[in-house]
């Protein structure tokens, strides 16, 4: 399978994608609301609530606006590289945690719609967010480290 034959048949099948799909994925979050399944030899994530897929795609597009200088880039056009998105992904939601119960460094989240409703009911909005708090657990976050090379 071809990987634009792959992305049709993955759009196809998942018509409500998990907006935390890759920190989901990566195995640091997880989601009562999410569904796992198997393409191929690949592995997706689908969400089955669209209000709360709606919410999680606008504070994840805040938590990528406010990470432009945290990733040390000065605009984001389209999708961001595999590592950043994960960084602002599981990073932003550390921080979020963190927001919750200060003074702990988790570093995995149970239960993503979970956080995000109590972060919510604590903020009353997405505006008011301690933004600047978790943009310290993002650039804090390190993914796996890279496999050096063989020659």
């Amino acid at each position: 399978m071809d990987e634009q034959e792959f992305r049709s048949t993955y759009h196809a099948v998942n018509g409500l994608r998990c907006v935390f799909e890759k920190s989901i994925l990566s195995r640091r979050s997880q989601c009562s609301l999410c569904t796992r399944f198997h393409l191929a030899d690949r592995e997706g994530a689908a969400c089955s609530s669209p209000s709360a897929q709606k919410r999680c795609l606008e504070l994840l597009t805040r938590l990528r606006e406010k990470a432009i200088f945290a990733l040390r880039i000065t605009h984001i056009e389209g999708e961001l590289p595999h590592a950043k998105e994960i960084r602002v992904q599981t990073g932003g939601l550390l921080g979020l945690q963190q927001d919750l119960t200060p003074g702990t460094t988790p570093d995995a989240i149970e239960d993503i719609d979970a956080l995000i409703r109590a972060v919510l009911l604590r903020h009353g909005d997405l505006e008011s967010l301690p933004y600047p708090e978790i943009m310290q657990a993002v650039v804090r976050f390190e993914g796996r480290p890279r496999r050096k090379r063989r020659d």
